[in-house]
Protein backbone atom coordinates (compact mmCIF):
# COMPACT_ATOMS: atom_id res chain seq x y z
CA UNK A 1 0.00 0.00 0.00
CA UNK A 2 1.51 3.31 -0.69
CA UNK A 3 0.32 5.75 1.03
CA UNK A 4 0.00 6.21 5.07
CA UNK A 5 -3.27 7.92 5.79
CA UNK A 6 -7.14 7.11 6.22
CA UNK A 7 -6.91 5.55 2.89
CA UNK A 8 -4.10 3.34 3.43
CA UNK A 9 -5.73 2.01 6.99
CA UNK A 10 -8.97 1.57 5.09
CA UNK A 11 -6.66 -0.50 2.45
CA UNK A 12 -4.88 -2.57 5.25
CA UNK A 13 -8.06 -3.14 6.87
CA UNK A 14 -9.68 -4.79 3.45
CA UNK A 15 -6.74 -6.74 2.34
CA UNK A 16 -6.50 -8.35 5.65
CA UNK A 17 -10.22 -9.21 4.86
CA UNK A 18 -9.07 -10.37 1.99
CA UNK A 19 -6.51 -12.97 3.16
CA UNK A 20 -3.38 -11.03 1.95
CA UNK A 21 -0.21 -12.92 3.10
CA UNK A 22 1.82 -10.38 3.76
CA UNK A 23 0.69 -6.67 3.67
CA UNK A 24 3.82 -3.64 3.71
CA UNK A 25 2.12 -0.21 3.76
CA UNK A 26 4.86 2.57 2.93
CA UNK A 27 4.39 6.60 3.62
CA UNK A 28 6.72 9.12 1.89
CA UNK A 29 6.57 11.33 5.44
CA UNK A 30 9.03 10.67 8.19
CA UNK A 31 7.60 8.66 11.06
CA UNK A 32 5.78 11.19 13.20
CA UNK A 33 6.30 10.90 17.25
CA UNK A 34 4.33 8.79 19.11
CA UNK A 35 3.62 11.53 21.41
CA UNK A 36 2.02 14.87 20.15
CA UNK A 37 4.40 17.26 18.57
CA UNK A 38 4.93 20.27 20.75
CA UNK A 39 4.95 22.15 17.33
CA UNK A 40 1.39 21.26 17.33
CA UNK A 41 -0.25 22.01 20.61
CA UNK A 42 -3.97 22.24 20.90
CA UNK A 43 -6.18 23.65 19.41
CA UNK A 44 -3.78 22.38 16.39
CA UNK A 45 -4.50 19.12 14.66
CA UNK A 46 -1.57 17.27 16.50
CA UNK A 47 1.37 15.80 14.73
CA UNK A 48 2.17 12.18 16.16
CA UNK A 49 1.95 8.49 15.34
CA UNK A 50 -1.62 7.29 14.31
CA UNK A 51 -2.60 3.58 14.47
CA UNK A 52 -6.11 2.44 13.15
CA UNK A 53 -7.30 -1.10 14.26
CA UNK A 54 -6.27 -2.52 10.75
CA UNK A 55 -2.51 -1.59 12.37
CA UNK A 56 -2.94 -3.72 15.06
CA UNK A 57 -3.77 -6.15 12.78
CA UNK A 58 -0.89 -6.87 11.56
CA UNK A 59 1.59 -5.72 8.39
CA UNK A 60 4.92 -3.88 7.78
CA UNK A 61 4.52 0.39 7.70
CA UNK A 62 7.52 1.78 6.82
CA UNK A 63 8.45 5.43 6.34
CA UNK A 64 10.25 8.08 4.19
CA UNK A 65 9.88 6.22 1.23
CA UNK A 66 9.22 7.12 -2.45
CA UNK A 67 7.91 4.14 -5.33
CA UNK A 68 10.22 4.85 -8.26
CA UNK A 69 8.91 2.51 -10.51
CA UNK A 70 7.13 -0.96 -11.05
CA UNK A 71 8.04 -3.82 -13.35
CA UNK A 72 5.91 -6.45 -14.56
CA UNK A 73 5.45 -9.54 -15.80
CA UNK A 74 4.93 -10.17 -19.99
CA UNK A 75 0.72 -10.18 -19.56
CA UNK A 76 1.11 -7.08 -17.53
CA UNK A 77 0.74 -8.20 -13.96
CA UNK A 78 3.04 -6.19 -11.64
CA UNK A 79 5.38 -8.41 -10.23
CA UNK A 80 7.84 -5.85 -8.44
CA UNK A 81 7.92 -2.12 -6.39
CA UNK A 82 11.04 -0.69 -6.90
CA UNK A 83 11.78 2.37 -3.77
CA UNK A 84 14.30 4.33 -2.46
CA UNK A 85 14.44 6.18 1.02
CA UNK A 86 14.08 9.60 0.79
CA UNK A 87 14.83 12.33 3.39
CA UNK A 88 12.51 14.89 4.83
CA UNK A 89 9.94 17.02 3.77
CA UNK A 90 9.80 19.35 1.46
CA UNK A 91 12.77 18.10 -0.82
CA UNK A 92 12.14 14.22 0.38
CA UNK A 93 15.71 14.08 -1.72
CA UNK A 94 16.82 10.30 -2.27
CA UNK A 95 19.15 8.91 -0.28
CA UNK A 96 22.07 7.61 -2.02
CA UNK A 97 23.02 3.61 -1.06
CA UNK A 98 18.75 2.98 0.27
CA UNK A 99 17.28 1.50 -3.36
CA UNK A 100 15.16 -1.63 -2.70
CA UNK A 101 13.01 -3.68 -4.92
CA UNK A 102 10.25 -6.01 -3.48
CA UNK A 103 8.67 -8.43 -4.95
CA UNK A 104 4.89 -7.90 -5.20
CA UNK A 105 1.48 -9.09 -6.28
CA UNK A 106 -0.86 -6.53 -5.98
CA UNK A 107 -0.15 -2.51 -5.41
CA UNK A 108 -2.88 -0.21 -3.74
CA UNK A 109 -2.21 3.40 -4.76
CA UNK A 110 -3.54 5.41 -1.46
CA UNK A 111 -1.64 8.98 -1.67
CA UNK A 112 -2.30 12.30 -1.27
CA UNK A 113 -4.94 14.22 -3.22
CA UNK A 114 -3.65 17.50 -4.35
CA UNK A 115 -7.05 18.53 -5.81
CA UNK A 116 -7.75 17.97 -9.74
CA UNK A 117 -4.78 18.13 -12.33
CA UNK A 118 -5.75 21.40 -13.91
CA UNK A 119 -3.71 21.11 -17.11
CA UNK A 120 -5.10 19.26 -19.36
CA UNK A 121 -8.91 18.48 -19.56
CA UNK A 122 -9.61 21.30 -17.06
CA UNK A 123 -7.65 23.87 -18.44
CA UNK A 124 -8.61 23.09 -21.89
CA UNK A 125 -12.00 23.43 -21.12
CA UNK A 126 -11.72 26.77 -19.41
CA UNK A 127 -13.96 25.79 -16.57
CA UNK A 128 -14.20 28.23 -13.59
CA UNK A 129 -12.53 27.03 -10.00
CA UNK A 130 -13.78 27.41 -6.84
CA UNK A 131 -11.42 29.08 -4.35
CA UNK A 132 -10.25 25.53 -2.84
CA UNK A 133 -9.07 24.88 -6.54
CA UNK A 134 -11.35 22.12 -7.62
CA UNK A 135 -14.34 22.30 -10.02
CA UNK A 136 -17.29 24.96 -9.32
CA UNK A 137 -20.13 23.77 -10.54
CA UNK A 138 -24.12 24.34 -9.66
CA UNK A 139 -26.29 22.15 -7.49
CA UNK A 140 -27.12 20.03 -10.68
CA UNK A 141 -23.24 19.48 -10.59
CA UNK A 142 -23.20 21.78 -13.72
CA UNK A 143 -19.95 23.54 -14.39
CA UNK A 144 -19.29 27.22 -16.01
CA UNK A 145 -19.42 25.64 -19.43
CA UNK A 146 -22.58 24.23 -20.43
CA UNK A 147 -22.80 20.51 -20.81
CA UNK A 148 -19.57 19.93 -18.62
CA UNK A 149 -20.63 18.04 -15.21
CA UNK A 150 -18.21 17.64 -12.29
CA UNK A 151 -18.69 15.37 -9.10
CA UNK A 152 -16.31 13.15 -6.18
CA UNK A 153 -13.50 14.52 -5.49
CA UNK A 154 -12.76 16.91 -8.69
CA UNK A 155 -15.89 18.89 -7.47
CA UNK A 156 -15.65 18.89 -3.68
CA UNK A 157 -12.58 18.28 -2.99
CA UNK A 158 -10.23 15.44 -0.90
CA UNK A 159 -13.25 13.10 0.48
CA UNK A 160 -14.54 9.87 1.37
CA UNK A 161 -15.05 6.81 -1.48
CA UNK A 162 -18.64 6.96 -0.03
CA UNK A 163 -19.09 10.62 -1.23
CA UNK A 164 -17.73 10.23 -4.66
CA UNK A 165 -20.73 7.15 -5.09
CA UNK A 166 -23.23 9.22 -4.17
CA UNK A 167 -21.74 12.79 -6.03
CA UNK A 168 -21.84 10.02 -9.69
CA UNK A 169 -25.19 9.15 -8.64
CA UNK A 170 -26.50 12.76 -8.29
CA UNK A 171 -24.63 13.82 -11.27
CA UNK A 172 -25.82 11.27 -13.64
CA UNK A 173 -29.19 11.87 -12.48
CA UNK A 174 -28.44 15.56 -13.23
CA UNK A 175 -26.90 14.73 -16.91
CA UNK A 176 -30.14 12.66 -17.96
CA UNK A 177 -32.41 15.25 -17.07
CA UNK A 178 -30.32 17.75 -19.39
CA UNK A 179 -30.33 15.55 -22.29
CA UNK A 180 -33.26 13.37 -21.70
CA UNK A 181 -35.61 16.71 -20.04
CA UNK A 182 -37.06 13.75 -17.76
CA UNK A 183 -34.88 11.38 -15.47
CA UNK A 184 -36.49 8.31 -13.72
CA UNK A 185 -33.22 8.05 -11.33
CA UNK A 186 -33.62 8.12 -8.55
Amino acid sequence: IIGGGDTGADCLGTSHRQKAAHITQFELLPKPPDERSPFTPWPLWPMQLRSESSHEEGGTRDWSISTIRFTGDDDGNVKQLHAVRVGPPPKFEPQPGTELTMDVDLVLLAMGFLGPVRNGMIEQLGVNLDARGNVATDENYISSVPGVFAAGDTRRGQSLVVWAIAEGRKAARAMDLHLMGETKLA
